[in-house]
């Protein structure tokens, strides 16, 4: 017959164990409940649950709808120009007349888009959106039909300076998650990555389906496409009206160009443009060099990939300071990154290795750009954000083509070797206006 013992033992509080010896057996009972384990297991259920920082994202109402509609709309920014080349070059023979109007398009948005986003900020999104898309619309399918008709050479060149009205989307995306996530920066800090990891991504696809479409079904295809996904894609941004940030009565008198510190952020635009625009022409002229002129957009490619998944990555983890301070740094990392593609053309002149270090020079771009970015709204004055955002696009944009210019002089002149130092010194210019 078991006999209870007479010492307490340490148990549960408030019950301890059970403690009985039968013949030479002692056996412990604990009626105590298992919190501990129990604890654990729910706490570990808890997490596994919690939602990443970009799910979190997306949970908020509407912002999927506008997201959808703002991607199909950036899309083409990465066909039009594409596009127009090899519809003009394919039907009239010139590339050289191909490449004065997309230039002169590009000088005609350098001027044009600052003010449309001035307007967008005045009257509203929906309101001013639409009405540029159709106009530019109707400038792309006016292009269209002077190249198909045979029309002289100036009416391309008016049809394509049309095209200019086309709205900032990426930078009216941005306004909208400036308002949906007033006073969380870690939350803009991860929607700021995600809008720059979207814009790498259509830059690398953009070309890719222009060229596809223009060669397997006709010259004008990418062109007719673009305007498509344009149109149906500001459509619906234009539609999602909860989250479209609300239009101040009075725009303050300060414009964003003379905001304090936005002069050297749009120099550093511009020097971060010339690297993009040296490294395209340069990367072109390197792989014709080698005979494999066909895999450029590939290895380009590759350079937007690093940077897409870098953009990712790093929107997911929190930032450390503030962007002032991050900035130059990140530009330091991008400058060292970029010596990467001219050692490898120097020393191997391999196109295998050259796109590897192109890759793993692109992982610098996306955080750059986002830190950049980030100080451009904060340095914006209240109710023009997407001015000021339309103002460091139109920047870069002047970079691009300045480095197409100089990386094209260099390579012509040097060779498409000396012509990745253009990026590195544009890039250590960009260094020097951040460090001051």
């Amino acid at each position: 017959m078991p006999h209870p013992t007479s010492r307490p033992t340490s148990g549960t509080p408030g019950r301890p164990p059970l403690l009985t010896v039968t013949a030479d057996t002692l056996v412990a009972v604990d009626f105590g409940p298992r919190r501990t384990r129990r604890t654990r297991r729910t706490r570990e259920a808890r997490t596994a649950r919690e939602p990443g920082p970009y799910r979190r994202l997306f949970a908020l109402p509407g912002t999927r709808a506008f997201t959808v509609g703002n991607l199909l709309a950036r899309l083409p920014m990465g066909m039009f120009s594409v596009s127009a080349v090899l519809m003009i070059a394919g039907t009239r023979g010139s590339y050289a007349l191909a490449g004065a109007v997309t230039a002169t398009g590009l000088a005609a948005t350098a001027v044009v888009a600052p003010w449309t986003a001035r307007l967008v900020d005045r009257y509203g999104q929906a309101r001013i959106a639409v009405p540029a898309t159709l106009l530019a619309a109707l400038g792309s399918l006016a292009l269209v039909l002077c190249v198909r008709s045979g029309a002289p050479a100036w009416t391309l060149f008016v049809s394509y300076a049309a095209t200019a009205t086309t709205p900032n989307t990426g930078g009216m995306s941005r306004a909208r998650w400036a308002h949906l996530l007033a006073g969380k920066p870690e939350s803009l800090h991860t929607a700021n990555s995600f809008e720059q990891a979207a814009d790498e991504l259509c830059f690398m696809l953009g070309p890719v389906l222009a060229a596809l479409l223009c060669g397997t079904l006709f010259p004008e295809a990418g062109t007719l496409v673009g305007v498509a996904l344009l149109v149906s894609g500001i459509l619906l941004f234009a539609a999602q009206r909860s989250t479209e940030p609300p239009v101040r009565d009075r725009a303050p008198a300060r414009a964003p160009l003379r905001a304090p510190g936005m002069p050297a952020l749009l120099a550093i635009c511009c020097a971060m443009g010339t690297v993009f625009g040296a490294t395209e022409i340069v990367t072109i002229a390197f792989a014709d060099a080698q005979g494999h002129r066909s895999t450029a957009g590939v290895v380009l490619a590759l350079q937007a990939a690093g940077s897409c998944a870098a953009g990712l990555l790093y929107g997911a983890v929190r930032p450390r300071g503030p962007a002032e301070h991050r900035l130059p740094w990140c530009v330091a990392a991008m400058t060292a990154l970029l010596t990467l593609p001219l050692l490898a053309a120097f020393l191997t002149g391999s196109l295998l290795v050259l796109a590897a270090a192109l890759l793993v020079a692109g992982m610098a771009t996306a955080p750059t750009m986002i830190t950049g970015m980030a100080l451009v709204q904060e340095r914006t004055p209240e109710g023009r954000l997407n001015e000021g955002m339309t103002l460091a696009v139109t920047g870069l944009l002047g970079g691009i083509a300045c480095g197409s210019a100089v990386g094209g002089w260099t390579v012509e002149h040097v060779s498409a070797t000396a012509g990745y130092g253009v990026p590195v010194t544009a890039a250590t210019v960009a260094l020097i206006i951040a460090l001051r």
